[in-house]
């Protein structure tokens, strides 16, 4: 497991998808491990419910391993298990140089925010002392803390340049055992 955790967060239709795409194949082509955890509020079908795994599921197995030549998927059914957080699901991934993290909004780890002021959101950042930077498509506004970073959302390569820039200053390192952001 990497101790580089990166949280991209942001409203519904920001643009984080895209811009996770983008980073992801860029870091991966530079030669970096890339692990990627995406959160969901919805079920999750990995197979329709006539195959197997799925049939395995229902019949009460607690987890799935589906393999293929391709990939391979593990599904664990929670049934009256509360959700587990994200600190007990990472060493679940295999070693990497960098985890990106969609979603966990209330996670203590190192995030950049996609802020949007035409979606008619609020922005997350003045409430969170974990955004570490802004990507947007405005301007930085006046008035906010020196230490938060503002990137342009229509410059992909500019933040790409800053993450790995963070990366080799060891910015987004986590401290496993207490799941605090240790930021230096």
């Amino acid at each position: 497991m990497s101790n580089h955790l990166l949280g991209i967060v942001g409203w519904s239709g920001s643009g984080k998808t895209t811009l996770l795409e983008y980073l992801i194949a860029a870091l991966c082509s530079s030669g970096l491990k890339v692990n990627v955890v995406k959160h969901s509020h919805h079920d999750i079908i990995l197979e329709p419910s006539h195959k197997d795994s799925a049939r395995f599921r229902r019949a009460g197995a607690n987890e799935v391993l589906l393999a293929s030549p391709f990939r391979y998927a593990i599904t664990s059914e929670l049934r009256e298990q509360n959700e587990p957080g994200l600190l007990e699901l990472l060493p679940r991934l295999a070693p990497s140089d960098l985890i990106l993290i969609e979603g966990y909004k209330w996670e203590a780890v190192a995030k950049i925010e996609i802020h949007r002021p035409g979606l008619g959101k609020p922005a997350l950042y003045p409430d969170d002392p974990h955004i570490v930077a802004v990507a947007s498509d405005i301007l930085r506004p006046e008035g906010l803390r020196a230490d938060l970073v503002w990137l342009d959302l229509n410059l992909p390569e500019q933040i790409l340049a800053w993450i790995q820039s963070s990366l080799a200053k060891n910015l987004f390192l986590q401290d496993p055992k207490v799941g605090m952001d240790v930021r230096r």
